[in-house]
């Protein structure tokens, strides 16, 4: 596969620094970091997430969401394709 742009770069380095990691703990990483994210949201105000230019002309609520969710839509899309792709193969075979 033939990396592209940065964004990439850092998901191939994603895939490589977790991949000896089983599923369990992958989950327990995943959910500690939900929750680290959740209080700094907590400690936030309305006009400090969504009114406040926090990185050139973003919001800090919308890079948190750049950076969690928007990754997740975007896998879960390449995901749903993948399994469409192999599934129509399976069945011409």
């Amino acid at each position: 596969m033939k990396i592209q742009n940065s964004k990439c770069k850092l998901a191939h380095k994603f895939y490589k620094d977790y991949e000896r990691d089983d599923f369990t703990v992958l989950q327990e990483k995943l959910q500690s970091t939900v929750d680290k994210i959740l209080k700094v949201i907590d400690t936030k105000s309305n006009i400090e997430l969504y009114e406040t230019t926090w990185y050139e002309k973003w919001t800090l609520g919308r890079m948190i969401q750049f950076n969690t969710a928007s990754p997740y839509t975007n896998a879960k899309a390449r995901l749903r394709k993948w399994k469409k792709e192999k599934s129509a193969m399976f069945k011409s075979l």
